[in-house]
């Protein structure tokens, strides 16, 4: 089985250069594309991206180069055309078809090592898996209690609740998992786009959760902050912090 990393982060963001700001003198990516490195799974490590920086930074720790084109660098760029973007890239240039491919996303620290195998090997055990992701529980904002407006500008629910009682009290609800935006697993073997479970179609429709504590990905200067402080909490800043 050829088990691939692909990291993606484009320069053309809100927060200019945001997945190489600086967290403890490194740039951003450099974590997730690290605890990639340091799995003991993975046999080839790819970045892809329009931003010379990103590339460089990337190369620098082990990653081969893919220079996305400006159409899929733009705002309401799909992720799933950078992959398929990529995969091309690695198959006609590197010789490289994966199995598994593991896309890491440039704008977090928050990725383990330990995540990626055990993620991995979740796919390895059971081939049928589509994908495995890491998610987090989150009650308080459960999709129930979520609401929308209707054409008259009025809060109104996103389900039809006509026909079944919705409990006030988070506790009663069923458990509500959200995809991280740190890391997603793809068996490239058995995924089927048609039957993907959208909004992700790309992940297939056999997919198995991997539960983390929490997660959050970059989005202001003030994020990095956060970004140093679960490093510590998690042992896994720099020693000279």
């Amino acid at each position: 089985m050829k088990v691939v990393a692909l990291l993606t982060g484009r320069g053309n963001n809100t927060l200019r250069d945001k997945n190489i700001l600086p967290v403890f003198g490194n740039p951003l990516l450099h974590y997730p594309a690290s605890a990639a490195k340091q799995a003991k799974l993975i046999d080839a490590f790819f970045v892809s991206s329009d931003d010379p920086k990103i590339l460089e930074a990337a190369s620098g720790l082990g990653y081969n180069k893919i220079v996305r084109p400006e159409e899929l660098a733009k705002p309401d760029s799909q992720h799933v055309d950078v992959i398929d973007h990529a995969l091309e890239v690695m198959a006609t240039q590197f010789g490289c078809k994966p199995d598994i491919l593991i896309v890491l996303l440039a704008n977090t620290v928050m990725v383990k090592k330990e995540w990626v195998d055990d993620c991995v090997k979740l796919i390895l055990e059971d081939s049928s898996l589509t994908a495995v992701v890491p998610v987090y529980k989150e009650m308080d904002h459960h999709p129930y209690r979520a609401k929308q407006l209707s054409e008259d500008g009025l809060l109104v629910p996103f389900f039809d609740f006509s026909n079944m009682k919705v409990s006030t009290n988070r506790q009663d609800l069923p458990i509500a998992f959200f995809l991280c935006h740190n890391f997603w697993v793809l068996n490239m073997n058995t995924i089927n786009r048609e039957t993907g479970l959208a909004p992700w179609s790309f992940m297939g429709d056999k997919v198995k959760h991997y539960t983390v504590e929490e997660a959050f990905d970059v989005h202001t200067m003030e994020d990095i902050k956060i970004c140093e402080r679960w490093l510590v909490n998690n042992g896994l800043a720099p020693s000279y912090v």
